[in-house]
């Protein structure tokens, strides 16, 4: 049984990481207010070097493992070129800009590729360039 299914962790367990390194292969146009995009309860997915996933931005509040996504805005897909463990609240860094925090994951097109939720606030979304690098870091600890 799956530990999330369960409930068994009341905390985030995943205490220091490597980023996830990628750039912008695909740059797509379009948004959506109606998308249902189920995000699955586990917090993390592993993803390895060349593999390809779909990167799409939303501004619900309450997006996260779990959650139903409606609004959307599809950003483009993400060719890894550093494997590593994607994690809920992860930083999602396009370029040189924070686009927002990783709200979780949707399966709907594999094994093809993954969906990787970015929830980010209303209004600070700038177009993607073609070949733009991509990080993905582990949110520092606020004391």
């Amino acid at each position: 049984m799956d530990p999330y299914d369960l409930g068994l962790f009341r905390d985030n367990p995943y205490k220091e990481k490597m980023d996830i390194r990628g750039r912008l292969v695909v740059v797509l146009q379009g948004a959506l207010d109606d998308r249902q995009l189920k995000l699955i309860k586990t917090i993390s997915r592993a993803v390895k070097r060349y593999e390809v996933h779909e990167i799409i931005l939303t501004d619900e509040e309450q997006s996260g493992p779990g959650a139903t996504v409606n609004r959307v805005i599809y950003i483009g897909f993400m060719e890894v070129t550093r494997s590593g463990v994607i994690v809920s609240g992860d930083e999602f860094f396009l370029g040189d800009r924070l686009l927002g925090t990783v709200a979780g994951f949707d399966e709907t097109h594999l094994p093809n590729h993954l969906n990787i939720v970015i929830q980010a606030g209303s209004g600070i979304y700038a177009p993607a360039v073609l070949g733009e690098k991509i990080v993905i870091r582990q949110k520092k600890e606020e004391n």
